[in-house]
């Protein structure tokens, strides 16, 4: 991304601040390793690396979030897309403290958000079922 674009993209996602909840998109490619040393001087040695990308797919928008908007008698019939985040767990996994303020964020504005654990769990937040049981 060029300087100027970059500018740009960040003179907008603070122009939008007011307007609703914006994030940057960030992609990128790195590498992994089960062997990994670290070295003396602090840095790691990675042995056996395999590239991985990261990030979000191909044409992906550099900005994403979602506004809040009400409903109004025009609005009616029409279908919009509502932002929704899941954050899964394992069985025993915890929820820090940042993700619980994002899925609030989410949920205060209108959105879908919970955290799974499993499938169901994921599709009664997607569907909108999450606060049915109980």
């Amino acid at each position: 991304m060029s300087r100027r674009e970059h500018s740009t993209q960040n003179d907008i996602r603070n122009a939008l601040a007011d307007v609703g909840y914006f994030f940057r998109a960030n992609v990128g490619q790195a590498w992994a390793s089960n062997d990994i040393t670290r070295l003396a001087d602090g840095s790691l040695l990675l042995r056996n690396p395999r590239p991985f990308a990261t990030g979000l797919p191909p044409g992906f928008s550099d900005l994403f979030g979602f506004v809040p908007v009400t409903i109004t008698p025009d609005m009616v019939g029409k279908t919009f897309p509502m932002f929704a985040g899941i954050e899964c767990k394992s069985s025993k996994g915890k929820a820090r403290e940042a993700q619980e303020r994002f899925i609030n964020t989410i949920l205060q504005n209108g959105g879908r958000a919970g955290f799974a654990r499993t499938v169901a769990e994921a599709l009664d937040i997607a569907e909108g079922r999450a606060n049915e049981r109980g």
